[in-house]
């Protein structure tokens, strides 16, 4: 069976890496499929959101295959997109969820920092275990974990390669939402079919302004808001939108999970 498994609900895109045997750590064929299933998404008008989950119940994904490293390294394109497949990639126009159970690791949970957010189930297991055998993070961890986190909880899981649960990911931020053991993906699929029922062109202006705006000041943010928003306003969807306000029609919003 394939080592990367996708599957199409609604107008999300699930992306499964399918390694259970391996805690569904990552080489260099996996890589190359995670590359090609974001292409797919990319390429597809019908799909609003990208989900990725691990196979089995033990593990999200612990990570590179240190036992083939080599062949992950030395994939054709590892250079332009990152040895883990797609973590070099910042272009992306639609959102992208991690929907994590067990062990996010590494690799993995620079992986998980590649999505836009996070949902863990109570099984989440998350740190830079890679430090023990001084593997550097070079998929962008060094970069996301602190923009996600803050510097001093990024530094605190960097250098200690200290190992925390999803309580603790949720009180720093590195996750959204904590749910129950084996609902992860069920909620982030909930989170996207509300987000693909939006008007998408403000939505996705939105994330983009969001991602671009980080490397700026603010008066360069607000300009590039105001610039990439320009058409926005015209949008035929957010007119519909306000016509359904104006009658009434005003559906409510999502309301966070929480753990009883």
């Amino acid at each position: 069976m394939s080592k990367v498994v996708t599957e199409v609900r609604g107008r999300s895109f699930i992306v499964t890496i399918n390694r259970p045997q391996v805690r569904n750590a990552v080489d260099g064929e996996t890589a190359g499929l995670l590359l090609k299933a974001v292409d797919e998404f990319r390429r597809d008008e019908y799909l609003d959101a990208l989900i990725i989950i691990g196979a089995g119940d033990l593990s999200f994904c612990a990570g590179a295959d240190l036992k083939a490293l080599d062949g992950l390294l030395q994939r054709p394109g590892a250079e332009a997109t990152g040895p883990m497949g797609v973590s070099r990639i910042t272009d992306l126009p639609k959102p992208v969820i991690a929907a994590i159970n067990g062990y996010c690791l590494a690799g993995g949970l620079e992986l998980a920092c590649w999505c836009d957010f996070r949902i863990a189930d109570s099984t989440g297991t998350f740190g830079v275990l890679n430090r023990r055998w001084g593997v550097p993070l070079i998929d962008g961890g060094t970069q996301r974990l602190p923009r996600i986190v803050g510097l001093g909880n990024a530094l605190y899981l960097i250098e200690t390669g200290v190992q925390i649960d999803a309580s603790q990911a949720l009180s720093m931020g590195l996750v959204q939402e904590v749910v129950p053991q084996g609902q992860a993906l069920g909620r982030a699929l909930e989170l996207a079919a509300v987000m693909s029922a939006y008007p998408q062109a403000s939505l996705r202006t939105d994330r983009l302004c969001a991602y671009q705006g980080l490397s700026l000041s603010l008066s360069e943010g607000l300009e590039l808001e105001k610039r990439l928003h320009r058409g926005s306003l015209t949008d035929p969807d957010m007119s519909d939108g306000l016509e359904r306000f104006i009658t009434g029609q005003r559906p409510q919003p999502p309301r966070p999970t929480a753990l009883s």
